[in-house]
């Protein structure tokens, strides 16, 4: 079971992502987490990457593919994995293609007051970064994390106009991906406007059946 995970910023993706490996007894693999491990072990590609992000440059397509293409070879994947974050643009995908075929990609979609609702309200401990939301899951005593009692902040890109920006890049440049895979036959759809905390049981039931009905 190959499956990519699409969506915008704070759709929820990654929380989904976990709960299918979970369930399918397979691995997640998050580009994110990748590149911190390239770096970290000081690969040839990490400190190519390395070099690139301490300059202030992107990282091109070519490293960033190899990097994956590394990673899929290693033997926990041969069950089955569920890619977050990767890929990102049509050439990705295209050079995805040519060395791993994908059951299938989901694109989680949410209502974008629902996404700039989760996103505005997150707040994060100064101290020990705990995560708290103010509707979702708010602290007992407001400002003040429960666990520490350190100060909660909220991120500078989680501003109401930076997350407008990240969506607008997100639509420019990801979401042609949505297009590409549904012209192969592989893309599902699914709209999750439901609080996670609430009504984890039905989202998840609704993440499954559309895997399982592939």
């Amino acid at each position: 079971m190959k499956i990519i995970a699409l969506g915008s910023p704070g759709v929820g993706k990654g929380t989904y992502a976990k709960l299918i490996v979970e369930k399918y007894g397979i691995i997640t693999i998050s580009s994110g987490d990748l590149f911190r491990e390239n770096i970290k072990n000081e690969t040839e590609l990490g400190k190519k990457a390395k070099e690139l992000i301490d300059a202030g440059h992107l990282v091109p397509d070519e490293i960033t593919i190899e990097m994956m293409k590394e990673r899929l070879s290693r033997e926990d994947t041969q069950k089955g994995f569920v890619l977050d974050g990767f890929p990102r643009t049509i050439p990705q995908a295209e050079a995805l293609a040519e060395f791993v075929e994908v059951d299938m990609a989901i694109n989680f979609k949410a209502d974008k007051e629902i996404i700039m609702q989760r996103l505005t309200g997150r707040r994060t401990c100064k101290k020990c970064a705990a995560t708290f939301h103010m509707v979702n899951l708010p602290p007992q005593v407001e400002g003040v994390c429960d666990k520490c009692e350190g100060e909660l902040i909220q991120r500078s890109d989680e501003l109401p106009e930076v997350i407008e920006e990240r969506l607008k890049v997100y639509e420019e440049q990801t979401a042609p991906l949505i297009d590409y895979y549904k012209e192969k036959g592989l893309l599902r759809e699914l709209t999750i406007n439901e609080d996670m905390g609430k009504y984890k049981d039905q989202i998840m039931e609704k993440v499954f059946t559309a895997i399982d009905n592939n």
